[in-house]
């Protein structure tokens, strides 16, 4: 993943996130890349969001794993056996998001985490004909709406949300 390309627009406002970065020790330089990028889409949806998950500080996780361990994420939250490509645990799930209080004064509000399996990226990355730096984009753009409370129950609802994902995939970024 380079770790270059334009900041974030100068009408969004600055995001400062603290980000858990975990992956193989060979991407050491991705966590700035990753916390610069997700900060960036967090600020191009402040105005989407609902009131109580408009914040100028986030915390969420972000792991790359192999597809035994999301397997095993898969199994035990899910109840589904094998890997997926992305799982999205979200810290403000079952709360309704119009009455949270949001996070106190100077503290992150926690998002939650998002877990990609960087195999099943590889391989999906192969079939769509495209890199497995535009894959994990894909992944973790998904992850990242799913912790701010967007889901996809039926076909209408995805073509949504897959937009909205489009959208930000399009702006540039510290990934491209």
């Amino acid at each position: 993943m380079a770790d270059c390309g334009p900041q974030p627009r100068q009408e969004d406002a600055a995001i400062d996130l603290d980000l858990a970065f975990t992956a193989d020790p060979r991407l050491e330089q991705a966590e700035q890349t990753w916390q610069r990028q997700l900060a960036d889409w967090l600020a191009q949806l402040q105005a989407e969001l609902p009131p109580a998950l408009r914040s100028a500080t986030y915390s969420l996780g972000l792991s790359l794993v192999n597809d035994a361990e999301i397997a095993a994420l898969n199994r035990d939250w899910r109840q589904k056996e094998g890997p997926t490509d992305v799982l999205a645990f979200a810290a403000q799930e079952d709360a309704q998001f119009d009455s949270l209080v949001g996070a106190p004064t100077g503290e992150p509000l926690e998002l939650g985490d998002i877990v990609i399996s960087v195999e099943t990226a590889a391989r999906q990355a192969a079939d769509h004909d495209h890199s497995l730096d535009q894959e994990l984009l894909f992944l973790a753009s998904h992850g990242l709406l799913h912790l701010l409370g967007w889901d996809h129950p039926d076909d209408a609802s995805l073509a949504t949300m897959l937009a909205r994902q489009q959208r930000l995939l399009m702006s540039p970024g510290p990934l491209d």
